[in-house]
């Protein structure tokens, strides 16, 4: 069996790719390349503003959008790698844009803001909670 270089090793012209799904497990954004397929197959990721394919090969500078639960992130790739490192070395794959880290900063701030003044009960309503609630319910039907 021939051994063939890695790419982006020999041609002077040729550029180094990877697959994305190895790519998006490799920079941390999900725990598994099962999890990173599933994401590009949902229509979770894009990279240039179109939805790919798993196997969609990925360069340094493309530029890509990853929907992972209520979080969005728009990053530009910076390295390559297909291990998957500690995430400080993760870091040093892509660059957020200021935009996306400033938009994920406020939509966490007001997640946080809207469970900051709800307090879950300690029990079951008594008798007169129970009347009040009632009460309560009772004054959209006048």
């Amino acid at each position: 069996m021939a051994h063939t270089p890695p790419p982006g090793d020999g041609m002077p012209g040729e550029t180094a790719t990877m697959r994305l799904d190895l790519w998006l497990w490799a920079a941390r954004f999900f725990k598994t390349r099962g999890l990173a397929r599933q994401a590009i197959e949902n229509g979770k990721v894009e990279v240039g503003g179109q939805r790919p394919k798993p196997s969609r090969s990925v360069r340094v500078g493309d530029a890509l959008r990853v929907a992972r639960g209520e979080e969005l992130f728009e990053v530009r790739v910076l390295g390559l790698s297909d291990t998957r490192g500690p995430a400080t070395v993760a870091r040093t794959l892509y660059e957020e844009s200021e935009a996306s880290r400033a938009a994920r900063e406020q939509a966490r701030a007001l997640r946080a803001a809207a469970h900051a003044g709800y307090r879950a009960p300690e029990g079951k309503p008594d008798k007169r909670a129970r009347r009040l609630i009632r009460a309560l319910g009772d004054i959209d039907a006048t």
